[in-house]
């Protein structure tokens, strides 16, 4: 394999994760919507909140694959390094709250659900777009 060849492989492999990333996020937030009463009991929060974290990752999620191609893969990946970094220390977070007996562990996850994919989705709103290179510009063939 050129280098040519591995630069594309994983410029590739890269837009494939974070367009799964964004569709993850749709689907998790379908899921939430659907079932919002029944996971809603089960993590102990209401189901409103279930509902908001539903919306959130939908909207999140639609402007994640929305986005992947005008803006560059290095702000994605540090956009879903930091989001599941938090997400991560929510879930610790709210596993210790669990097993110490809080009720707010539910809440500390969902609540991370509902407020840090809105935050990802409006910095890649923000983020400067790509740049076009000189193999996608059009060419002006008056000169």
């Amino acid at each position: 394999m050129t280098q040519a060849q591995a630069v594309a492989a994983s410029a590739t492999r890269r837009l494939v994760g974070a367009i799964a990333d964004g569709s993850v996020k749709v689907l998790l937030g379908a899921v939430f919507i659907i079932g919002a009463a029944r996971l809603g009991d089960w993590l102990g929060v209401s189901t409103w909140l279930m509902v908001v974290s539903g919306v959130a990752l939908l909207i999140g999620g639609g402007i994640e694959i929305r986005y992947v191609r005008s803006r560059p893969m290095s702000t994605y990946t540090r956009l879903m390094v930091a989001y599941d970094s938090g997400w991560v220390l929510a879930t610790v977070v709210g596993l210790l709250l669990a097993w110490r007996g809080s009720g707010a562990g539910g809440e500390v996850w969902i609540g991370y659900q509902a407020a840090a994919p809105i935050t990802l989705a409006a910095l890649l709103v923000a983020a400067a777009p790509l740049r076009p290179t000189p193999d996608t510009r059009t060419t002006n063939p008056a000169g």
